[in-house]
């Protein structure tokens, strides 16, 4: 008979793509793969915290670059300036969940199995399990067996018996493994809700003046970063009012002039028409209006500017935001005045609360209290490039086509103006004066729609790290069997998560049996390998 079976073609140790398929899930969905996925994630976040992101803070990313042009083009590329929305943390995020469902499901089948199957029977030789007690008494083995079986019941073990064979098994315990079952899951259900958050919330942050107000759409946001998903009629039509601003100076110690604490007083509606109410808006203590909370995050100086053209005409006047730079509240801002005539006026430079000045240092700010507030700023003059169109930021000055003033000297002419004062400008150009100073808060917004989903999965760590701490799964048998000098009695237990007390445990069963304590006490902690 001709054998019609085709000869193997694969090489030794060569996988079948089913097989290889199987063995790349096995490895996926392995506790070690998750650990060190979660050991990868965490990793990954790193960046997140070193490297200024565009989506938090885009001033300070474009300083960042504008200081490191090397190292600009090749974090652009790794996406380390959105590392949250970068594909490479995508990647490790939804792998990890693949992994945890993949780890989860498979041990949670087993360990149902586990919990509805009886405890295993009692060994032949229970004096070769490492805790162990063995005493002869005058009852017989089926009213010992009685005993035991009522006496762990009580003590909360599931309890299998043979009267045949002569023994009593118990186990309890078993929720330990439920414990570190929920401990996983708990971790899933919290990448769950940080997901959810990122598909269908939204955070944006706002600069508002004291004194001025804020409504809840996307004109009035300075920068705005939505989810996925996000969907613009979720929004809760609020809107407020900054009224006033209180602020407490440290005036003591190495951090003398730094801000100890600050509150922002509020009027709010809940929606247009609705009833007026007060909040005093502090750090981490968020107003939530729906499922929207508003966040005080920062505050700072707009000092009050007034920039007249060659002509005498007002090109610009206002309070201006400056950035704080330090915790002095040395801050740096632009004005521009593109309809100043005959030419187009700009300035940059810095803001200084409590000024002050020596000639190794140069400008300085003393505090953040504004105590002696004065500016310090560069002038340009030409084609601020706002004319075509082109979308700027307030905080950049475009100079392409706005050389700096220079004075007769050959340097740069720098406006230095103590608050209430003003100075005319080189050639005619106009003046700029510092008429007075305001204070901004920076808000942040938010929805977050899974933050209860992953609470709640805190939570959920928390009960189920507890129970796996705290729960010990041991097991217990009773064997008697009839000998010559009445009946041999024989009690062992196997610790289960190395807590080592079975020995006590055996002590007070034996001794709830009938065998006194000291002797519990001491045969129970025989370690011999023989029996009595």
């Amino acid at each position: 008979m001709t054998s019609t079976l085709e000869p193997e073609t694969r090489r030794p140790g060569e996988l079948a793509p089913r097989e290889l398929t199987r063995f790349v899930w096995r490895r996926l969905t392995s506790m070690r793969t998750a650990l060190i996925l979660l050991l990868l994630l965490a990793l990954a976040a790193i960046p997140g915290s070193v490297v200024p992101q565009r989506d938090v803070d885009s001033l300070e990313t474009s300083r960042w670059q504008e200081q490191h042009p090397t190292l600009t083009p090749i974090y652009e590329k790794l996406g380390l300036f959105s590392v949250y929305d970068s594909p490479w943390f995508s990647a490790i995020y939804l792998l990890l969940m693949v992994s945890l469902v993949g780890c989860i499901i498979p041990r949670s089948l087993v360990y149902w199995r586990a919990m509805r199957a009886a405890p295993p029977d009692a060994p032949r030789r229970l004096s070769r399990l490492p805790d162990h007690a063995s005493y002869v008494v005058a009852e017989p083995p089926a009213d010992v067996l009685a005993r035991a079986e009522t006496l762990l019941r009580k003590r909360r073990y599931r309890i299998s018996t043979s009267r045949d064979a002569g023994w009593v098994a118990a186990e309890r315990g078993y929720l330990r493994e439920a414990g570190n079952l929920l401990f996983h899951l708990s971790v899933l259900v919290v990448l769950v809700g940080f997901g959810l958050g990122s598909l269908f919330g939204y955070r944006g942050g706002v600069i508002v003046l004291v004194g001025g107000g804020f409504s809840n759409n996307l004109t009035q946001y300075d920068d705005f970063v939505p989810g996925s998903l996000f969907d613009q009629s979720v929004m809760e039509p609020f809107e407020f009012d900054v009224d006033d601003f209180d602020i407490e100076w440290l005036t003591e110690g190495r951090a003398r002039g730094q801000a100890r604490a600050f509150v922002s007083h509020l009027t709010y509606r809940s929606s247009p028409g609705a009833k007026e109410r007060d909040y005093d808006l502090r750090v981490n203590h968020p107003l939530g209006i729906g499922d929207t909370e508003i966040f005080l995050i920062g505050h700072g100086y707009a000092p009050v500017i007034t920039i007249r053209d060659g002509n005498g005409d007002v090109a610009y006047s206002g309070p201006t935001v400056f950035l704080p730079l330090d915790p002095t509240f040395r801050s740096y801002g632009v004005v521009k005045a593109p309809d100043a005539r005959p030419t187009q006026i700009g300035l940059q430079g810095e803001f200084y609360p409590t000024y002050a000045f020596t000639m190794d240092s140069g400008p300085f700010s003393v505090m953040g209290d504004s105590l002696n507030p004065a500016l310090s700023m560069t002038v340009h003059t030409g084609d601020l490039g706002m004319d075509d169109g082109t979308p700027q930021s307030v905080y950049v000055l475009d100079t392409d086509e706005a050389p700096l003033v220079e004075g007769e000297d050959g340097q740069a002419v720098r406006v230095d103006l103590p608050m209430g004062s003003s100075v005319d400008l080189p050639d005619g150009a106009g003046s700029v004066s510092f008429d007075g100073l305001e204070r901004w808060n920076k808000i942040q917004i938010s929805r977050t729609p899974g933050k209860f989903v992953a609470l709640g999965g805190v939570v959920l760590a928390l009960v189920g790290l507890l129970a796996s701490l705290f729960i010990r799964p041991r097991r217990v048998w009773v064997r008697a069997r009839a000998g010559e000098g009445g009946t041999l009695v024989e009690v062992a237990g196997l610790d289960r998560s190395g807590n080592g007390d079975v020995p006590a445990e055996l002590a007070a069963v034996a001794a709830a049996l009938g065998l006194p304590p000291t002797e519990a006490e001491e045969t129970s902690s025989q370690r011999t390998g023989e029996p009595t």
